[in-house]
């Protein structure tokens, strides 16, 4: 066998074999095959696609390429939950509690922010003392004993991807459906859950800026799940503009906090009880209608909370600084007032260069190995669909100093897009996606005609 020839019928629309995918993985993690031949194929694939059954195929050999998580120690069903990235997508902090007070079981292995998107792990440390690393022992214990953890990624898993990514990100491959799905999948499988559920994000704000695409590939990650035996359930979620009010790792805490004490923002709540409901419904509790009955419970007993502090004292956090989160972990920043240059409404808001101001600020990463300010970030007070007027607060910037709130107002401002019009109403979730086909939803009108959610509805968390 031959990358030559490999290549060589992919790049004239043909269709691999199983074996053939196999020897191109294998060879690459172990150096056999070059990069110039591994993204010839890349590009071959960009231009040509795939399969499912060749997908699937790709998929598996890079599960097969490192180890393979066993949780078959831990009991019942084990339901993990990916997204696909956003900017103030805080949901993990607010979700895996929920499921996991309710009894479900959740093993769930995230990643860092990069770029305009956020990470669960840099959000996670900014509560002091919280750890992100352990060894499988001790993971496999908290996930036993509380219901639930939060981890980095191992090294060892899915070594494939990772020498993969990093070709296709310098090689403008990264942006094909199969290599997107076969590289989310990988992971998920290898994380050793029995379920699975993917929050898809669409918009200005996410990898898939458009609803079709999106649905592609929510549809071809369910289908690999589907076919090697992991039932997987997809939601295409809004992210046109940033999820709740808050964007920064601590300020992200804060207000996931108040969503699980009842108090957050009404389009994070509607969501994450969704992607809640959605997991239980996974693990056999109820239909979808029960399912969501019984998140909201555990929201209004306060259950949902007491598990997140569970889990961040398991994890070495200081559990107690939750109480007040938003004063305990947000340390005083210089501040800046962003406000609104004309009368209007405020018809969109580049979510992605919302992303960009909050890493400006010092709240992101451009780089893999860049610091972060866990305290920096963008505190929204007006969404699209609200009225302003001018001199109107739309957004309160938090930095370390002056020159880095210069660059991060220049950034935020140029998301804004003030218009004498309202903006159509666009639904919080676009679709649900499953084996059984797909179920789309229709936005919601308020009863005066404007937005659900066009300000704040619960405590905005403000330091």
């Amino acid at each position: 066998m031959r990358m030559y020839d490999i290549i060589k019928r992919k790049r004239d629309g043909g269709e691999l074999s199983d074996e053939e995918i196999s020897f191109f993985i294998d060879g690459y993690v172990s150096g056999e095959i070059p990069d110039y031949q591994a993204s010839a194929l890349c590009m071959a694939v960009f231009y040509r696609g795939m399969s499912l059954r060749e997908t699937t195929a790709l998929t598996m050999a890079m599960v097969r390429s490192g180890d393979v998580v066993d949780l078959s120690r831990i009991p019942g069903i084990k339901v993990d939950k990916h997204s696909t990235g956003g900017v103030g997508d805080k949901t993990s902090l607010v979700v895996v509690p929920l499921v996991a007070s309710l009894g479900v079981r959740v093993a769930k292995m995230s990643g860092r922010g990069l770029g305009h998107t956020g990470g669960t792990l840099d959000k996670l440390e900014s509560i002091p003392g919280l750890s992100v690393s352990m060894d499988r022992t001790r993971f496999e214990r908290i996930v036993s004993e509380v219901g639930c953890a939060i981890i980095g990624q191992t090294g060892d898993l899915v070594p494939a991807d990772k020498r993969l990514y990093a070709l296709r990100d310098v090689t403008a491959t990264v942006d094909s459906i199969p290599l997107i799905a076969s590289s989310i999948m990988s992971k998920k499988i290898a994380a050793g859950t029995d379920r699975i559920l993917l929050d898809v994000t669409c918009g200005s704000g996410a990898l898939m800026k458009t609803l079709d695409d999106a649905l592609d590939l929510a549809q071809e990650m369910v289908s690999i799940g589907e076919c090697v035996g992991r039932t997987s359930v997809a939601l295409v979620t809004n992210m046109d503009r940033p999820l709740g009010y808050c964007i920064g790792n601590a300020l992200e805490v804060a207000e996931a906090v108040s969503t699980l004490r009842g108090e957050g923002p009404k389009d994070l709540t509607d969501v994450c009880v969704e992607l809640a409901a959605t997991m239980v419904f996974l693990a056999g509790l109820g239909e979808m209608d029960v399912c969501r009955s019984l998140v909201r419970d555990q929201v209004a007993g306060g259950l949902g909370l007491a598990k997140l502090k569970e889990m961040v004292a398991a994890q070495g956090g200081e559990a107690s600084l939750l109480d007040d989160a938003c004063d305990s972990l947000v340390a005083p920043r210089p501040s800046r007032e962003v406000t609104a240059d004309r009368d209007g409404y405020l018809f969109a808001m580049d979510t992605e260069r919302c992303g960009l101001a909050s890493v400006a600020l010092g709240a992101g990463r451009a780089k893999k190995d860049d610091a972060i300010d866990h305290s920096a970030g963008i505190v929204l007070v007006a969404k699209p669909g609200a009225a302003v007027r001018a001199g109107d607060v739309v957004a309160t910037l938090h930095a370390a100093s002056d020159s880095l709130l210069d660059e991060g107002e220049r950034l935020f401002r140029s998301a804004l897009d003030i218009r004498h019009e309202r903006p159509k109403d666009t639904p919080l979730i676009y679709a649900r996606v499953s084996g059984s086909g797909v179920e789309r939803r229709a936005a919601r009108r308020s009863p005066k005609g404007r937005e659900a959610d066009p300000s704040p509805d619960g405590p905005v968390p403000r330091p």
